[in-house]
């Protein structure tokens, strides 16, 4: 079977990227023969694949992101259709693949979420962006092109939100969740880091710690959860926020403003994350769109109780008061009330033990099963 997967660059901290990484070495390790087009794959793991580098030229000044993203779709599609390909997956809005893998979610319906932190001129800007606009008739030419024929979902919240948004057949739409290493991330990791790490940071060991991991701090509720952090009634806890982010320096600034001083503790980047899920006591993302977040299945698997947002497609796996919270992250209240709940929630056996039985069953053997299922259907259709 010859395979095409398209990612355009290469991201060592995000979900898409460590997905594309885990499907190229099961479809590999089952034989079948990959290609993977990208604009820029460096730092990866390169093994299993043949890769092709689609880079043409654009404008930064006159084009940005529109023309990037243009220039690299157009570029992609000409070579994929020069390869005799029997599936052909695209990780972009790109017309005319097979099928598509949505894991950035529906831009649709992250605008319409969007919209509701920003102000009347910027929600004006954000009907006016080129960028936007241009991913919007992507989304929209791809969802309507007969050549689809499947849409990978990694939660329900997206496949009904494609459903609602452009009326995609719900046959095509095929829920396959990431998976998750349960061997690598497990509550063992307590035992084995817990201490190490409090002590490291100077947090004492009967603390509640709570953990945020997760680039992209707008997107992902980071200003909502400092605000609501500081409202918490608790204020012996403490919060760890991991990942990178342009935006970095104000988060610290606004954590020093919210008088929160040491009580949040920002790590940056960081390639391995476990020490800290080992060291925590719960997880929070609350999110303002997240289609499903690779960090809340690692937390999950880790047995760490969560918060998450109903904007985010790991809500599906919070069972409310038992493993977890699902709140709107723009009622503050509701998101303070939610951390204060979880602080308690986190100390419980059961709750450690409910939120661990969510990942049993997402382990990368059952993705790549569904995967390798999913292209030997459409192989043969």
């Amino acid at each position: 079977m010859k395979i095409a997967i398209v990612r355009q660059r290469y991201n060592p901290y995000g979900g898409a990227e460590r997905f594309v990484e885990r499907a190229l070495g099961a479809l590999a390790g089952e034989g079948a023969e990959v290609t993977l087009f990208t604009r820029s794959w460096d730092g990866a793991p390169r093994e299993g694949f043949r890769q092709i580098t689609c880079d043409p030229p654009y404008s930064r000044v006159w084009g940005g992101r529109a023309a990037r993203d243009r220039s690299f779709a157009a570029a992609a599609a000409q070579e994929m259709a020069q390869g005799a390909y029997d599936i052909v997956q695209s990780h972009e809005r790109i017309p005319g693949s097979m099928i598509f893998r949505a894991g950035d979610g529906v831009h649709a319906a992250w605008l319409q979420h969007r919209a509701r932190v920003l102000g009347p001129l910027g929600r004006l800007g954000q009907q006016l962006s080129g960028f936007h606009r241009y991913v919007l008739a992507a989304e929209q030419a791809m969802f309507g092109h007969p050549a689809l024929k499947a849409v990978i979902c990694n939660s329900q919240m997206v496949a009904d939100e494609i459903s609602t948004f452009y009326g995609v057949d719900r046959s095509k739409l095929k829920v396959i969740y990431n998976g998750v290493d349960t061997a690598v991330f497990h509550p063992g990791l307590r035992e084995e880091h817990r201490a190490t790490v409090r002590l490291q940071a100077g947090i004492p060991e009967d603390l509640p710690l709570l953990l945020y991991v997760g680039s992209g701090f707008e997107r992902k509720g980071v200003p909502q959860l400092l605000a609501a952090f500081a409202r918490m009634q608790r204020k012996e806890v403490r919060l760890a926020i991991v990942g990178a982010d342009r935006r970095l320096k104000a988060m610290r600034a606004l954590a020093e403003k919210l008088g929160l001083g040491q009580r949040v503790i920002f790590t940056g980047p960081l390639k391995d994350v476990r020490p800290w899920y080992g060291a925590a006591d719960g997880f929070v993302l609350p999110t303002l769109y997240d289609p499903c977040p690779n960090a809340a299945l690692e937390a999950l698997a880790c047995g760490l109780p969560m918060v998450t947002s109903i904007a985010c497609g790991a809500k599906e796996w919070v069972r409310p008061g038992v493993n977890g919270e699902v709140v709107d992250p723009l009622d503050g209240d509701a998101l303070s009330a939610a951390l204060d709940r979880l602080c308690v929630l986190a100390g419980r056996a059961d709750a450690q033990l409910a939120a661990r039985e969510v990942a049993l069953p997402l382990t990368l053997d059952s993705m790549a099963g569904r995967l390798l299922g999913l292209y030997r259907e459409l192989a043969q259709a």
